[in-house]
């Protein structure tokens, strides 16, 4: 009797909440994505129904589905976590951060590379280890550089359908960089400091508005500017100018978006000597200006066609990097106060002509260089720039070709400067970055200058190629690549490249070191580079090269020395020859990024 009154009492207990469950109104379904709580004022409840107000239109709720019933959820309509980027997420500017058109987009990344390499260096005043008096000294340095960045942007506008109203972006970055050399004068120029230097900054990338200042056709065409602490590259491989800093920029499209145009302004901070980051509220003293033109679909569909000019003006004033060396004026020759005036026109294409892929660049310059430090004259400049690439696409393979040449200075006693150089430039060409020449910076020994800068193609002879000034006296370059990308995998890249160099005239060099028939051969750089996505997206990236640069003929004489010691014979004259066969380079980084 008990067992029946139980059961009937847990019946009429289930029926009950199974009614009660019933009668609730329906749960709201939830948008998609992380959302985050909308800002927008309830409105007033339907009264008519003709009519369903939708107070927050970015926010409709979507019901939960699996597409196929399946075991294995397959669901189009994700709800997302505010972690997540490849949902919908109020924090990478899907849905507005208040009202109905105002938004809010924030990126991580993390950027860490470990480098090793080996650079040609004499011998300083008091080596790192006792009893050592050969003159040059150990050349291989290990080198970490560690970069978090953070950038914000909160803009207002539709995202898609339209270009931004306005926007205003920060973009923090947090340096940390360490360097251990073999030999003293290299982290520092007192050589008290040792061989080792750890060091730090933080700096802005970006600090910029920008603001939509109108339509030009149905088509949104538009012209916008920006005005702050902002990258630009003025072509298409960055091969005159391609930096993050302080200026104002007009740009915009015409012709649907056929035809784009940029006017720029820069007025650049100096740069940090260990990260490169810039050193805010220290102006450089450089003003440059620039122009470029595209037009897409330029005869053959998907071939673009671009016109530039740059105009450089550099005052020269006097200045010491972080670690104590003199880079402005170079410490060569005069050592007076150099100005630069100078103007680039340039004729450049991208893109493909039928199954051949093309790149193209050719630039003069020319204006006046006063008081050149290698011949103490002032210049007239007049010099030239070419580059071509070819390429073509086979399944997963993309054989290429390509061609650079930079004038140089045959005559470095007259007053025409025949080298040419560039204002900043970061050259994606001939292996770029994966390339031993491209990569390193050179010295040249005892003249207080680079043979090269690092992340440059032209061995323009400057003090520092991100704190001197640009030098049309040098001696010019020619290279001749051939290679080719290997897509291995959908997650595995990689970049194979030779590259045959050899200076255009070594004249100047011949006069800088005191050193005669400096021969033409640089020598062949080989490398290796590989780029993987393991989870075959662009959060977690791992890029490794390994480069090798040969020594030809030339490279061997310029850093040929000669020097004189007091012996048993009274003094003696020694020649101390080129110690490595190869120098070398190595890197590994990684890039995390939300």
């Amino acid at each position: 009797m008990v067992k029946t009154a139980s059961v009937i009492v847990l019946m009429i207990l289930l029926i009950d909440l199974a009614r009660a469950h019933a009668q609730e109104p329906p749960r709201a379904d939830a948008p998609l994505g992380e959302a985050g709580p909308t800002s927008v004022r309830p409105v007033p409840i339907q009264t008519s129904p003709d009519f369903v107000p939708i107070p927050d239109r970015w926010r409709l709720g979507f019901p939960d589905w699996n597409r196929y019933e399946r075991p294995i959820k397959d669901a189009p309509f994700e709800r997302g976590r505010w972690w997540d980027p490849y949902h919908q997420n109020v924090l990478k500017g899907d849905y507005p951060i208040f009202g109905q058109k105002y938004f809010l987009a924030v990126s991580g990344i993390s950027d860490t590379l470990f480098e090793l390499r080996r650079i040609p260096l004499p011998s300083n005043v008091s080596a790192a280890q006792a009893g050592r008096d050969e003159f040059f000294g150990p050349g291989d340095q290990i080198f970490v550089n560690q970069n978090f960045i953070i950038s914000v942007e909160f803009f207002k506008g539709d995202t898609a359908f339209r270009p931004r109203d306005w926007e205003l972006r920060v973009t923090p970055v947090f340096n940390l960089n360490y360097l251990e050399a073999r030999n003293t004068g290299v982290v520092d120029i007192d050589v008290r400091q040792g061989t080792t230097r750890l060091d730090d900054q933080i700096s802005f990338q970006e600090l910029f508005v920008e603001y939509h200042l109108g339509d030009l056709s149905p088509n949104y065409d538009f012209v916008s500017s920006r005005l702050g602490i902002q990258g630009f590259t003025s072509d298409f491989r960055g091969f005159i100018f391609s930096d993050n800093n302080l200026g104002g920029r007009i740009f915009g499209n015409l012709g649907s978006n056929r035809n784009q145009f940029n006017v720029v302004y820069f007025n650049p901070l100096e740069k940090d000597t260990n990260s490169g980051l810039n050193k805010i509220f220290d102006l450089r003293g450089q003003q440059i200006g620039i122009v470029n033109f595209f037009r897409q679909d330029f005869i053959w569909p998907g071939y673009t066609l671009m016109f530039n000019v740059h105009y450089l003006h550099d005052a020269g004033d006097k200045h010491f990097d972080e670690n104590g060396f003199l880079v402005r004026p170079a410490a060569v020759g005069t050592l007076s106060r150099k100005e630069v005036d100078a103007f680039w026109l340039g004729w450049n294409g991208d893109g493909h002509i039928g199954p051949v892929n093309l790149t193209h660049s050719y630039y003069h310059v020319s204006g006046h260089e006063r008081r050149n430090p290698i011949n103490g004259l002032t210049q007239d400049i007049q010099a030239d720039m070419a580059a071509l690439e070819l390429s073509v696409d086979l399944d997963w393979l993309r054989p290429r070709a390509s061609f650079f040449w930079a004038s140089g200075d045959r005559k470095p006693g007259d007053k025409i400067a025949r080298g040419f150089d560039m204002i900043l430039d970061n050259p994606n060409f001939a292996g770029g970055g994966f390339s031993y020449w491209v990569r390193q910076g050179l010295p040249l020994t005892n003249t207080g200058l680079e043979l090269k800068g690092r992340n440059s193609l032209v061995p323009s002879l400057r003090a520092s190629k991100i704190e001197g000034q640009a030098n049309f006296v040098n001696p010019g370059l020619f290279l001749f690549n051939v290679g080719t990308d290997i897509d291995v995998t959908p997650k595995l890249k990689m970049f194979l490249n030779a590259n045959f160099l050899r200076f255009h005239h070594t004249e100047v060099l011949e006069r800088l070191l005191f050193q005669p028939n400096i021969r033409e051969n640089i020598g062949i750089d080989w490398s290796i580079g590989a780029r993987w996505r393991p989870f075959l997206i662009e959060n977690v990236v791992v890029t490794a090269g390994a480069a090798a640069l040969q020594a030809g003929g030339g490279l061997r004489d310029v850093y040929t020395e000669q020097t004189f010691r007091f012996g048993a014979n009274g003094l003696e004259k020694t020649k101390n020859s080129f110690p490595y066969d190869t120098l070398y380079s190595a890197f590994l980084s990684l890039t995390l990024t939300y």
